[in-house]
C-alpha cells in the first residue's frame, strides 16, 4: 500500500482537479432528453460550459438558476422553483439533474425542500422528473461529483423490484467519469458481442460521440440512456461495474433490485479484458468469440513489441484517483516505474495504486516530483502541457479536459484494442524521446548549418 499524503501547500498552484458540479452535469449529458440544472450563480454554469465546450467541441445542453448576492443572504429557494418552472414550460425536458454548487451549500440549500415546493406549486410538472444532487464544489472532484450524480440517479429513478433475471438477455453497465464516449462505445460492442444487450448508465457515446444531428441544435441532450430504460434496470440478469467510485452506486443498485454484480478496477490491460470477458462468458453461457480472441493475442504481441521502450521507463501520473488507479497498474504490468502519483482528490481507491507515494495535490505537486525523480514521461490532462514542456518530457493526454487535442474525447483506451493503441501511444512518446542521438562532430568540423547537409546529401554519422 502506498504512503497517501496531501500536498502541504496552501494554495492550488496548478489545478489538477475539477469541481464536483461539473462531474454531476457530465454524468446528466449521459442521459436522454435530459438536462443539467446547476443551482448557483450564472458564473459557475457558465464555468463549466466553457469547459465541456472545449472538450467535446460541442454546444453543451446546462442551465442555471442564476443566484446573486441578494437572494445568497435572503435566500434563494424561489429561484430554485422558477427556475424549474422555466425549464418545464420553454424545453419540457425528460429529466432535469438539480444540482447544488458551493454557494448553493454555503447558503445553506435544502434542496430536496426546494423540489417539493416545485410540486407543489406546479402539479401541471409532475411528469418531469427531477433528480436533486447535493454537489459542493468544496469538496470532492469531477469524479465524485459524478459518482454522486449516478446515485442520485438510480435513487431517484430505479424502483424497488423483485423482478431481476427476467430480460436474461440485458445487462446493465455502470461506467466511471473517466470513461470517454469511445471507451463506453467500446463496453457495448464488447457486451453485443456476446449475445447481450447492454444498458449503460450514463450513456455518453449516444449523447456526446460529436455526431451531427439532423434536427440542429436542441436544448436538451440528444441520445444517452431513457428514462424508460433506467426504470427498468431492475429486470436485467446482471450488472456490470466499471471504476472504484461506481461501487456504492452498484451497491445502491444492487439493495434496490438484489441482481448480482461483477465489478472491476478498469479495463485497461491484459488481466482487466481477461477478467471482464470471462464475466461475460458467465453471464451468456457463451463461448469468446473469434475476434475478442483477436484482439487478445494483438495486445499480447503488442506487449512484446513494446517491452523494451516500455520496461523500467519512469512515469509521472496526474488524474483523478479511478484513472490513477488505472493508468499506474496498466504501466506497472508493462514494466513501467511509477515514479509519481498525484491524485485531484481522496479516495480508498488510492490505497491499490502502485506506487511508493500518493500525493493529493496539483499538477505543480507532480512537476516538481517528476522533475526530482527524473520521469521519461508525463500522463495528465491538457493542463499538464505547460509543466511537460518546462521539463522537456512527452505527455500522454488523458482525462478530462482535453482541450488540446481533437479527437481526445472519443478516443478509446480500454478493452483489447484500446489498451493496444495506448500502449503504442506510449512506447512511441518514450522512443521519440530516449532513442534520439546527437550527432558526432569532429575538431575539425567547420560548422556547416543543418539545412546545408541535407542538402548537399551530408551524413551526420560519425566522421573524421
Amino acid at each position: 500500500m502506498p504512503l497517501i499524503r496531501h500536498s502541504s501547500k496552501a494554495l492550488a498552484v496548478n489545478p489538477l482537479k475539477v469541481s464536483q458540479p461539473m462531474g454531476a452535469s457530465l454524468a446528466f449529458l449521459g442521459l436522454a432528453h435530459a438536462l443539467p440544472l446547476e443551482h448557483g450563480a450564472q458564473g459557475c454554469t457558465a464555468f463549466s460550459k466553457v469547459f465541456f465546450t472545449h472538450h467535446f467541441h460541442e454546444p453543451i445542453p446546462l442551465q442555471t438558476t442564476a443566484m446573486d448576492h441578494v437572494v445568497t443572504v435572503m435566500g434563494a429557494d424561489d429561484n430554485v422553483v422558477q427556475a424549474l418552472s422555466t425549464v418545464a414550460e420553454r424545453h419540457s425536458p425528460v429529466v432535469v439533474g438539480l444540482i447544488t454548487t458551493g454557494l448553493a451549500e454555503t447558503q445553506g440549500v435544502d434542496i430536496l425542500n426546494c423540489v417539493r415546493a416545485f410540486r407543489a406549486a406546479r402539479p401541471e410538472f409532475d411528469g418531469m422528473a427531477v433528480v436533486p444532487v447535493n454537489a459542493p464544489d468544496t469538496l470532492g472532484c469531477l469524479e465524485s461529483g459524478y459518482a454522486l450524480a449516478v446515485e442520485a440517479i438510480i435513487t431517484s429513478l430505479v424502483p424497488e423490484t423483485g423482478s431481476g433475471g427476467r430480460k436474461r438477455d440485458r445487462v446493465n453497465v455502470l461506467v466511471p467519469s473517466m470513461f470517454t464516449p469511445g471507451d463506453v462505445d467500446t463496453v457495448k460492442d464488447w457486451i453485443v458481442a456476446f449475445g447481450l444487450r447492454a444498458c449503460v448508465l450514463p450513456d455518453l457515446a449516444d449523447s456526446m460521440d460529436g455526431h451531427l444531428d439532423a434536427t440542429g441544435y436542441s436544448d436538451l441532450t440528444t441520445g444517452g440512456i431513457g428514462r424508460a430504460e433506467i426504470v427498468d434496470m431492475g429486470e436485467a440478469v446482471a450488472t456490470l461495474v466499471i471504476g472504484p467510485s461506481m461501487y456504492r452506486a452498484a451497491d445502491m443498485l444492487h439493495a434496490r433490485t438484489g441482481i448480482p454484480d461483477y465489478r472491476f478496477d478498469s479495463l485497461m490491460g491484459l488481466a482487466q479484458c481477461d477478467a471482464f470477458t470471462q464475466a461475460l462468458v458467465d453471464i451468456s453461457g457463451h463461448a469468446v468469440p473469434r475476434r475478442i480472441e483477436r484482439a487478445r493475442a494483438r495486445l499480447a504481441d503488442a506487449m512484446v513489441d513494446c517491452h523494451f521502450p516500455l520496461g523500467g521507463a519512469r512515469i509521472a501520473v496526474a488524474a483523478d484517483p479511478d484513472l490513477l488507479l488505472a493508468f499506474t497498474g496498466y504501466l506497472s504490468g508493462l514494466g513501467a516505474k511509477i515514479v509519481t502519483a498525484v491524485a485531484s482528490a481522496q479516495a480508498a481507491s488510492l490505497e491499490r495504486v502502485l506506487a511508493d507515494e500518493v500525493v493529493i495535490g496539483d499538477l505543480a505537486d507532480m512537476e516538481d516530483s517528476a522533475a526530482e525523480h527524473h520521469a521519461h514521461l508525463i500522463v495528465a490532462n491538457s493542463h499538464a502541457t505547460e509543466c511537460a514542456a518546462r521539463l522537456g518530457l512527452p505527455l500522454l493526454r488523458a482525462g478530462f479536459p482535453l482541450h488540446d487535442l481533437y479527437g481526445g474525447h472519443s478516443r478509446a483506451r480500454i478493452g483489447y484494442s484500446g489498451s493496444r493503441d495506448t500502449l503504442f501511444d506510449l512506447a512511441n512518446l518514450l522512443v521519440a524521446r530516449r532513442n534520439e542521438i546527437a550527432p558526432f562532430r569532429s575538431m575539425y568540423w567547420q560548422g556547416t548549418p543543418r539545412a546545408q547537409e541535407v542538402t548537399a546529401g551530408i551524413h551526420t554519422s560519425p566522421h573524421y
